[in-house]
């Protein structure tokens, strides 16, 4: 397995551009390939998707410690050609050196290729080179150049030389964009004539990036790991976990589905826009996404609104992260107009702000015994939302790394529901715990039956 992180000077510069461009044109050169982004990111392993038509996967070295970092690299890379992996915000960004793609390239000893964005530069895009790689001690092997004139590439290559850093090409300014929303990109799906585009880029990259470079420096070696302890558990029947999975609902770490397989559950997807009811499970995941989009559709669907709060009520085991959250309330106001009626589980409203209410990293203490975790125990999430609630829960006590700290959260028995999302590779007692009281929810549903 080669490997090469695609990082990049700050958010907004290209890299998930480039890091598309790179994977079409991987993929048209008929190699197997496997993506990865760096970081909590959703949206951005959903265009790497529908490139590789297989699963993307996160690396986000604040929730995983080094040694499972390498694992899942590993595990979600070793069969493929090559892995590609896309950095996040500027590349030293993160949190006490965790989280950034420098940390990742480091852990994992993979090398890094820095996106820059050269509009309205010339010369001084060497200074920004030389900034990068003399910044502190790094990975860091080239850069490519995006909207880059043709006419610049000599000067570029002579810096590149004088710097004595590896020239891996460049993007001409291009007819393709991708809208953004409140939480980045919008998501794939949504974009018209999204292959034909994704082809277009991978034309570009074929003709003005290097790839045949980029395969010579990907490093083939990952530092030594174990995998992870995950419980066998040996159950008379699968617990059956139903996962919300549509345009409202997508915010979805494949990781998180692959664990709680690997757990001994069973999948199965539904829409709560188009379903009219929760599948026959005994644990249920509203992941996030964009529900206030969908509003007006999630309210008329009242037999699935019925079913949810009935299933949950009746104890049903449920994860609900932001969107998911958002679903519970009494209502969504999209709008000073706009109000929506939704499940009616969380005794509150939902509305629209102006600006990101939370952003970042975070660890919840426990107030309480719960669904995930014990009175006293602390998990990582992540936060990144507009939305705010009048009843955003006090079960967990979540703290930054600044030390700023705030009540969020519901958590009981049956129930984690909040606007922070989980990664279940952060602490697997999380997932396992999920598990073990959709088995338990089962078997006494199974009894009463």
């Amino acid at each position: 397995m080669k490997k090469i992180i695609i990082g990049g000077t700050h958010s907004g510069c290209g890299k998930t551009t480039v890091t598309c461009a790179v994977l079409q044109a991987l993929c048209n050169r008929k190699l197997k390939v496997s993506s990865f982004k760096c970081g909590p990111d959703y949206i951005d392993t959903m265009f790497h998707e529908k490139i590789i038509g297989t699963s993307a996967h996160n690396l986000d070295s604040f929730f995983c410690d080094d040694n499972t970092l390498r694992y899942l690299l590993n595990q979600n890379g070793s069969k493929y050609d090559i892995s590609v992996i896309e950095g996040v915000m500027g590349f030293y960004d993160g949190v006490n050196g965790r989280g950034s793609a420098d940390s990742v390239s480091r852990i994992t000893d993979t090398g890094a290729i820095i996106v820059i964005d050269c509009k309205g530069m010339s010369d001084s895009v060497g200074a920004v080179m030389k900034g990068y790689l003399s910044y502190r001690e790094n990975n860091i092997i080239g850069f490519i150049f995006n909207r880059l004139p043709e006419k610049l590439v000599p000067k570029i290559k002579q810096i590149c030389s004088e710097l004595n850093t590896q020239y891996f090409g460049f993007m001409p300014a291009n007819k393709i964009t991708v809208e953004s929303r409140h939480l980045g990109l919008v998501t794939a799906d949504e974009i018209a004539d999204l292959k034909n585009k994704m082809q277009y880029l991978g034309v570009l990259a074929e003709k003005h990036i290097e790839i045949d470079k980029i395969m010579e420096y990907s490093e083939s070696n990952i530092p030594e790991f174990t995998s992870p302890i995950i419980k066998k558990y040996s159950f008379e029947r699968k617990p059956v976990i139903a996962v919300a999975k549509d345009s409202a609902f997508c915010f979805l770490y494949s990781d998180n589905i692959e664990i709680l397989k690997r757990l001994g559950c069973e999948i199965r997807y539904f829409s709560p826009i188009a379903d009219e009811k929760i599948p026959e499970a005994d644990g249920l995941i509203l992941c996030g996404g964009y529900p206030e989009l969908y509003a007006e559709k999630l309210s008329q669907n009242k037999s699935m609104l019925c079913d949810v709060y009935e299933k949950i009520n009746g104890g049903m085991p449920t994860i609900a992260e932001c969107g998911g959250f958002m679903y519970l309330h009494k209502e969504i106001e999209v709008s000073s107009e706009k109000s929506y009626k939704m499940a009616g589980i969380i005794d509150g409203k939902a509305f629209k702000t102006e600006r990101l209410q939370r952003f970042g990293y975070i660890r919840m203490k426990s107030e309480n015994d719960n669904l995930i975790s014990k009175k006293g125990e602390s998990v990582s999430a992540h936060e990144f939302h507009y939305f705010e609630s009048s009843a955003v829960g006090s079960d967990f006590n979540a703290e930054k790394a600044d030390g700023r700290n705030w009540k969020c959260g519901y958590g009981n028995k049956n129930l984690y529901a909040g606007f922070p999302h989980l990664y279940f590779y952060s602490d697997i007692k999380i997932a396992e715990s999920f598990v073990e009281k959709c088995e338990l929810f089962g078997g006494i549903n199974e009894q009463n039956q």
